[in-house]
């Protein structure tokens, strides 16, 4: 069986993220004063060395989900989440997250605190799964997300002098990893109903 590239991605990044993040961390962080922070955004040479984000499924979705919202909001099209009947006949050509019998859509989480500052991160529609008898929901299994290691810099507030207190529009930046949810499967219920 061929992997897609997407598969392939997502089993590279953490391995490679994981180096990068050994480097962020040696040390106790600088605190950058607002004047070397452009627009408050971390400094470039952090942002070189932590990953290269625009390969990540998170942030590579972000551009084409807020260009596909902003369609919707002109064509007054409703955002709501469902989990839909399943019309085979319809997802033929559809992308694999409205195919699955879990199937996901994905959102934009923003966190003005974290960079990438942006990522999508999939929600399950149904609670449970789409049988393929009937196309319909069925409660026999669970849908849950799948997630993913990424590794993003997390700016907090410090002080620039030996009194403690937060210096204004100062910050440190600092490596972390979080789980972000790429998409979602079916599993068996933990107990029976």
């Amino acid at each position: 069986a061929m992997l897609s590239p997407g598969l392939l991605l997502l089993a590279w990044l953490p391995a490679c993220l994981a180096r990068h993040s050994l480097q962020l961390r040696a040390g106790a962080p600088r605190c950058y004063s607002a004047e070397e922070l452009s627009l408050g955004h971390a400094p470039p040479h952090l942002l070189a060395r932590a990953a290269k984000w625009e390969q990540a499924l998170p942030v590579a979705l972000v551009s084409s989900l807020e260009a596909a919202g902003r369609r919707k909001r002109q064509a007054g099209s409703p955002g709501g989440i469902q989990c839909q009947v399943l019309q085979p006949e319809e997802v033929l050509e559809a992308d694999i997250h409205q195919r699955s019998i879990s199937p996901w859509r994905y959102r934009v989480d923003t966190d003005e605190s974290r960079y990438p500052q942006k990522l999508a991160f999939a929600e399950c529609l149904c609670k449970g799964c789409i049988s393929t008898k009937t196309g319909r929901e069925t409660a026999a299994l669970n849908s849950v997300p799948l997630t993913q290691s990424l590794l993003v810099l997390r700016r907090q507030p410090c002080s620039r002098d030996a009194a403690g207190a937060p210096t204004p529009g100062a910050f440190a930046f600092h490596a972390e990893f979080i789980r972000v949810p790429v998409g979602c499967t079916c599993v068996l219920p933990r107990s029976v109903q």
